[in-house]
This record gives structure tokens, C-alpha cells and sequence, in this order.
């Protein structure tokens, strides 16, 4: 880690980072060859969050050929041709990372008191749907694909992608080695060269004189204040955050994320998905000083898990940006519905 990484910074990355997800692996009995063992079609394996299905191929393919498959079926099956899906149909993308994939399921299929259960999948080794699935299951196209979505992060940061293309070659074959070996310390080595850093700046607009209860610029504590060379990698100094919301069984919303608002006022998660999902998001108070009634029933229809946990609506959208983000720069924001 760079040394200038504040300590509660890496703590949160590193959380993040050391997070897994318990994955059930189901094979497809109706493909399996003659002569395997039928006792043994479910592997279980805890994959990190940052990690992708291409990645644990190794590990299950050695399952497979170890215990399950007889020699003569091992010697013939291609890895190529295999594929996953959820529990239930839904067919799982190779290039999103497994906690995505997790955090999707558990909001579609929420379990009673929202209880960790492994993620069941079905390995099919056969007959691949390459038209749904887009991106051939090798590990080079999920790198390839993973340096793409993290090129775009840069350029909605900073409106151009020079942090991660002056990257050295061996930088940027670094970042993806990092999440292949899962190694946080080699990771983010290289990605605090790109990632901003979460210290709050004061709000670069004056508040409308016609709000006196809006705080000026200047009332943030002076401690917070980051010194002014460090401006440019801050996190309230982007343009806009890395932001996709995920709906289960819906569509990915993505808009530019500004962390403040038109007032000066730090953008937060409430804002945000009230305004993208007002249905599901009672609007706030435009003022974050506005009384709230700690009395009142709950009006929100639905709750945002980032990362596995259920998100407060006060967090700052720049914060979250540089504390919460996946390996790819991204936050992605997966909606549930309150029952």
C-alpha cells in the first residue's frame, strides 16, 4: 500500500478484499459421462469476492478429474465448453466478479433473517450458450474484460483513462495478477497509483443564499482538509463515481454520479437511488440539516447491499467510491425489496 493511505482507508479496502463467498458446485448429472461417479457431483469451494468464476475452474476441474470423471472421459473433456448457472436458471457471466454474482443471488432469493447460505451453481459441460454469454470463458478475455471495466472507471473519474494506460506494462499485468493470486498487498500496491483517496474536501460551490441553514464551505473541520497538492486524488474531486445499480431480474442502471450536489452538499447513497428509483427510495430532504422524526415508519420499499452488507442511505457516494469499490474500480449497488 502506498504509505499515504489513510489507515482507516486500507482497513475498509482490505475488508472488502478478504471477503468470500461459499459456493456450492452442482455438476449437471444428465451430462456427465458414462462411468463417472454420481456419488460425488457437488464441490464445495469459498471464493474470494473479487475473484471470478474463470479462476476457480482449476480448482473444480481437479475435483473432476480426481474423483468424479473415470481416465478415458478426463482425457476427452474440454474446460472450453463448460459453463454456470444459478440454482434456478439464471445464467451467471463469466466477467462479473463472484461477489456481484452472490450479492444478485441473495437479493433475489433473500434467505429468512438474510442468513449466508452457500451459493449453489450448476456446472454444464457442454453445449454453452455463447450467445447470451458474450465473452468466451477464459482466464485472458475475464483479464482482457477486467482492464476494460477498469479503464472506464478511470475515465468517469477523471474524464480520460492516463492513470491506468501510463500504468508500466508490468503494473497492469500486476493488478490482474494480484486478483488471481489474491494477494491485497501486491493489488494495491499498484491500484493506489489509481484509486482516489476518501478524504472529504470542503464543497467546491457556495450554498444559495437563500439557504441559511446550508453550512458554508469553510465549516468543515480543518483536519480533514487534505493539503492542496493532493486535490487532484481525491475522491470529492472526481467528476463522477463509478456507480451500477443492479436489479434482480432487471435491467443495470448507470448514470454520472457527482459526489456533490447543485447546493454544495455531499452526494449520498439516499439521494442517489431515490432519484434513480424514486418507487423504491422515499426522496430526502433536500438539506442533510433537515429534521428527521426517528418516530417515523419506514417508507423505503427496498435496501441496497454493496460489497454483502446492507448499506446505510447517509453514506457519501465519494466515500464509497474509494472505500467500497470491487477490484475494478466499480461500486456496485444491488437492490433488494424490504418484505
Amino acid at each position: 500500500m502506498a504509505s499515504s493511505t489513510p489507515t482507516a482507508t486500507t482497513l475498509f479496502r482490505r475488508l472488502c478484499w478478504d471477503g468470500t463467498v461459499p459456493i456450492e458446485v452442482k455438476i449437471d448429472s444428465k451430462e456427465l459421462p458414462a462411468g463417472s461417479d454420481r456419488t460425488l457431483e457437488s464441490f464445495y469451494i469459498r471464493a474470494p469476492r473479487v475473484s471470478y468464476l474463470p479462476l476457480l475452474i482449476q480448482e473444480v476441474k481437479t475435483f473432476l478429474f480426481d474423483l468424479v470423471l473415470d481416465e478415458a472421459s478426463a482425457k476427452d473433456m474440454k474446460t472450453d465448453d463448460w459453463w454456470f448457472e444459478a440454482e434456478g436458471g439464471a445464467l451467471l457471466k463469466w466477467h462479473w466478479p463472484v461477489g456481484l454474482l452472490y450479492d444478485l443471488h441473495l437479493v433475489a432469493h433473500p434467505a429468512p433473517d438474510f442468513q449466508m447460505k452457500p451459493f449453489t451453481i450448476i456446472l454444464h459441460l457442454a453445449s454453452p450458450p455463447t450467445d447470451k454469454l458474450l465473452f468466451t470463458p477464459s482466464i485472458e478475455t475475464c483479464k482482457q474484460s477486467f482492464m476494460g471495466q477498469l479503464k472506464e472507471a478511470d475515465f468517469l473519474r477523471w474524464g480520460n483513462t492516463k492513470r491506468v494506460t501510463s500504468l508500466r506494462k508490468e503494473d497492469q499485468d500486476g493488478l490482474w495478477e494480484g486478483i488471481v493470486e489474491h494477494n491485497f498487498d501486491d493489488f494495491w500496491r499498484i491500484a493506489s497509483k489509481i484509486a482516489p483517496s476518501p478524504n472529504p474536501l470542503a464543497p467546491p460551490l457556495t450554498p444559495n443564499p437563500s439557504s441559511p441553514t446550508l453550512p458554508a464551505p469553510s465549516s468543515r473541520p480543518a483536519s480533514t482538509q487534505p493539503p492542496s497538492g493532493s486535490d487532484r486524488d481525491n475522491a470529492y474531486s472526481v467528476r463522477s463515481v463509478p456507480v451500477r445499480i443492479y436489479l434482480p431480474d432487471g435491467p443495470v442502471i448507470q448514470d454520472l454520479v457527482p459526489p456533490f450536489l447543485e447546493d454544495g452538499l455531499p452526494h449520498s447513497l439516499s439521494l442517489f437511488l431515490s432519484a434513480q428509483l424514486p418507487l423504491l427510495f422515499k426522496p430526502s430532504p433536500t438539506s442533510s440539516l433537515s429534521p428527521v422524526d426517528p418516530n417515523a415508519p419506514k417508507s423505503n420499499l427496498a435496501f441496497a447491499l454493496i460489497q454483502g452488507v446492507i448499506a446505510p442511505l447517509d453514506c457519501e457516494m465519494a466515500w464509497l467510491g474509494a472505500c467500497m469499490s470491487g477490484a475494478d474500480g466499480w461500486v456496485n449497488v444491488c437492490i433488494g425489496l424490504e418484505k
